[in-house]
């Protein structure tokens, strides 16, 4: 063990004697000898600056030369040919149309109200349908002596229609059925004491007939148009007054070199029961027309030659004027027109028992003069309101003969003549001069609430009787809707008859005696209001109620004959 450690530290020596020998060796190359005479003090020589500012002119010029060549080739893009399908208008879709309608209602008076109509749905082949209507009253109302009278009436219509369609023209047809129901309750209040009973003064009234037509069916107003008409109707107020009436009619127009011209013509034929004692009635028409329309003006030129011959032995021949004439002074909003016409009104026994039916009932109804308009001469302006409606303001003057007024009848029992007491009527008619002032106005004020105004102004001038019996001497209306998105519709409606006066014809001997100075009554200014309303719940179904008659005073359209006063009505209205 002790000569491994020997031999090990030789070998290590061995090995690091090299390496000290080569220290010593550069040790010893190193050594050097510095000798230093002043500290060391670095230093920098001194050097003057010079500042100048950089020459902002650039002396250096470029010369541009451009040039440039266009050399135009043909392009041809590659293409394929497709077809294009044409243009198509499509319709606003149609709203949904219901074959059937309800409207039933109840009020005060023991009112009820039943409507109904029936329709087929829409067909490019034709139509056929249904509507009838009863309305009736059976309440009573107390007259000037404060006795309670019964003031009922009835009203019931009917209708069944068919039209067919062909590719230019329309063929229809109809049967209509009318009854009236009156009841001549108003009476003098000096006859004392008169109660009637219900069936001694009623008066009924019924009127049926038919109808066919053939007209064209035109969607350009220039084509050619013609529209026939044959009628047919039965009128019957007793077992002994009635009347059959015919007639014919046609109309036939066309555009030609920018005038639209045309003509029509008519005959109808009355022939009376063999109780009334009188001739037949008819009557002929005939009138030509030249019509011409632009944006700025328009103009009609026509005449009507008619040959009338109503309950007397010879005829009568009539000339009227239809001539028209308009123009802008401010386009839309400012319209003149002006006219020269005439026209003779036609009062047989169905129009005249609904202007007064409580006419004596003896045939008197059957032989009514027709009223002759020999001439009416007007003008006026017309246009937009600028307010969401319109206006028109007009002047009318009126050359009438026969013109219809009534006249109450009241003479004691008498051997000759049965009695009356004031509650049947017999036409005073006259010739007359008539002025009329006629101003309306309608628009919205509001996007919901719109209105109506409307007023006119009369001034007769009569050649035999005083007054003009029961016509007022003016007369006014407003009408006020509310609409709230066709959910709640509400309305107000103000009725102003101006004074008039009703005359009352009394005896005290008899029916051909008259005590002279004819009194009469008068009626003064008259202030109605309505109400109404309407609640769509669906839009088939919907509940709707009316007020009429909401006034200060009691109103007397004839003599001795008070309206009901304040009535209301409750209802629903059904779609099927």
């Amino acid at each position: 063990m002790t000569k491994k450690n020997i031999l090990s530290t030789v070998l290590i020596s061995l090995l690091f004697l090299p390496s000290f020998s080569q220290a010593n060796k550069q040790e010893a190359d190193l050594r050097r000898e510095i000798t230093l005479y002043n500290p060391y003090k670095p230093s920098l020589a001194d050097f003057r600056k010079k500042s100048f500012l950089p020459d902002i002119n650039d002396t250096a010029s470029v010369k541009v030369s451009f040039s440039y060549e266009i050399r135009p080739n043909a392009f041809s893009p590659a293409y394929t040919l497709a077809p294009i399908k044409p243009a198509s208008l499509l319709p606003d879709p149609l709203p949904k149309l219901y074959k059937s309608y309800v409207k039933v209602g109840f009020g005060n008076y023991s009112t009820p109200l039943a409507e109904i109509s029936i329709t087929n749905e829409r067909s490019r082949k034709g139509a056929v349908g249904f509507y009838g209507r009863h309305y009736s009253s059976n309440g009573k109302v107390p007259l000037e002596n404060k006795l309670r009278v019964f003031a009922g009436f009835m009203e019931n219509e009917g209708s069944l229609f068919a039209r067919n369609f062909f590719n230019k023209s329309i063929l229809g047809g109809s049967v209509n059925l009318i009854q009236n129901t009156r009841y001549a309750y108003g009476y003098s209040p000096e006859l004392l004491p008169y109660i009637p009973d219900k069936k001694s003064i009623k008066i009924s009234y019924y009127d049926i007939g038919g109808n066919i037509s053939f007209s064209s069916l035109n969607l350009d107003s220039t084509s050619f148009s013609y529209d026939f008409d044959l009628d047919y109707d039965y009128f019957h107020n007793s077992e002994y007054l009635y009347q059959h009436h015919a007639g014919i009619s046609g109309k036939m127009a066309k555009m030609f070199e920018g005038f639209y011209v045309g003509a029509s013509a008519g005959y109808q034929y009355y022939r009376l029961s063999d109780s009334i004692l009188a001739h037949p009635k008819y009557y002929f028409s005939a009138a030509p027309f030249l019509r011409r329309s632009t944006g700025q003006w328009n103009f009609n030129i026509g005449l009507q030659l008619l040959l009338e011959r109503n309950v007397s032995s010879t005829a009568k021949l009539h000339l009227y004027p239809d001539v028209t004439f308009g123009f802008n002074i401010v386009p839309e909003y400012i319209k003149f027109f002006a006219g020269l016409n005439g026209k003779l009104e036609m009062n047989d026994p169905l129009k005249a028992s609904g202007i007064n039916p409580f006419i004596k009932p003896d045939g008197t109804l059957f032989k009514l003069p027709n009223t002759d308009h020999a001439l009416i001469i007007s003008a006026g302006l017309k246009g937009n309101s600028g307010i969401g409606g319109n206006y028109e303001l007009s002047v009318a003057y009126s050359m009438i003969n026969d013109l219809l007024l009534f006249a109450n009848i009241v003479h004691p029992d008498s051997a000759s003549v049965p009695a009356e007491r004031g509650n049947h009527f017999i036409p005073r008619p006259d010739d007359a001069e008539l002025l009329n002032i006629h101003g309306e106005l309608s628009g919205e004020f509001t996007r919901r609430v719109s209105f109506l105004a409307s007023a006119n102004y009369y001034k007769y001038t009569l050649t035999g009787n005083d007054y003009p019996w029961n016509k007022p001497e003016w007369d006014g209306r407003l009408t006020l809707k509310y609409n709230l998105r066709d959910k709640i519709i509400a309305g107000a409606d103000f009725t102003l008859l101006g004074p008039s006066k009703l005359m009352s014809m009394k005896s005290t001997t008899g029916w051909m005696t008259l005590s002279p100075g004819q009194p009469y009554i008068e009626k003064p200014v008259h202030l109605n209001l309505g109400l109404s309303a309407e609640y769509r719940y669906t839009r088939i179904l919907s509940f709707w109620a009316k007020i009429n008659n909401i006034s200060w005073n009691r109103y007397y359209e004839w003599a001795y004959y008070p309206s009901q006063m304040f009535n209301f009505m409750i209802g629903f209205s059904y779609s099927l």
